[in-house]
């Protein structure tokens, strides 16, 4: 089966009106977004409209396992090839984290990429003959979605080996010269000041408390986008960027003063630990390895 028709399936399968009906209002509502130019308030309540809309969706399709088999299958019919590893597979089945981690990042990607194709350069025809007949606007997007996922899943499964590399620094057998054994130890011996019942929670279980909008905010900032850039990826202003930066880094301080989790003497000062998470997410990483 072709990957368009099964996207058109998946899709027919959660909204259960008619789809040539569905088309008709699609590409109505296509007029009334183009008079607005595709932007402004009008636009804003449409693109929140299509996340929520697609977010079980593309929940279940990752679930299952489908989305990225279409993702691969439309890369190859594109001559590229995208490999997953039998253990990503299964992460992604398995881990509710991780979904949602790739899902934030693949629906940010693919809304200003739908903007772009489908809508402002006339991608999505309600007209199309082919012999498939017109998809409506949520299957065109779900297909954006699938695109997009390629090179989100890629950045995801770099980051990944990184964190398995920070766990195996975590993991060696042989006492330190303090006569310490994992992370706690190898600070010591760096001449840090540790105390052992602060590892207990990493710092994703942290991020994952926080409402979607702040998740997306940290996890964007982790990846190096500056302030500006991730205020336009969200459709969001620069004050509430750093709004959200800032009361994450007072959950992030709370947290340790509950003796959840451990930061570093360097990063105690508020600007460092908004300015460099990646640090952060290291010494919460290396923490985690020790506490399990």
């Amino acid at each position: 089966m072709h990957t368009d028709d099964e996207i058109a399936q998946a899709v027919d399968a959660f909204l259960t009106d008619d789809r040539s009906a569905r088309v008709q209002q699609d590409a109505a509502r296509v007029q009334e977004l183009a008079h607005h130019g595709f932007d402004g308030p009008v636009y804003k309540v449409f693109r929140d409209e299509m996340w929520v809309q697609s977010e079980p969706v593309l929940r279940g399709m990752l679930r299952s396992g489908s989305l990225a088999r279409l993702a691969i299958q439309r890369h190859l019919e594109r001559g590229i090839t995208l490999w997953i590893s039998a253990d990503d597979s299964a992460t992604l089945k398995a881990d509710e984290a991780a979904r949602d981690e790739i899902l934030i990042e693949m629906q940010i990607k693919a809304l200003e990429t739908f903007r772009r194709k489908a809508l402002i350069g006339k991608g999505w025809d309600p007209n199309h003959n082919g012999p498939r007949g017109a998809t409506c606007l949520m299957s065109y997007y779900i297909g954006t979605c699938i695109w997009e996922f390629g090179r989100v899943f890629k950045k995801w499964a770099q980051r990944r080996v990184r964190w398995h590399e920070l766990h195996a620094l975590c993991d060696f057998g042989e006492e330190t010269p303090g006569g310490r054994r994992g992370i706690a130890g190898l600070l010591q011996a760096s001449g840090y000041l540790t105390e052992p019942d602060g590892f207990t929670t990493i710092f994703e279980e942290i991020l994952d408390e926080q409402k979607w909008e702040t998740r997306a905010v940290i996890r964007l900032t982790i990846d190096g986008y500056s302030d500006a850039e991730i205020a336009n990826k969200l459709k969001i202003t620069n004050a509430a960027v750093r709004m959200r930066k800032s009361r994450f880094r007072g959950v992030i301080y709370q947290a340790a003063r509950e003796r959840r989790i451990w930061i570093p003497a360097q990063l105690h000062t508020k600007a460092h630990l908004v300015n460099t998470p990646a640090a952060t997410i290291s010494s919460s990483a290396a923490s985690s390895g020790a506490s399990r």
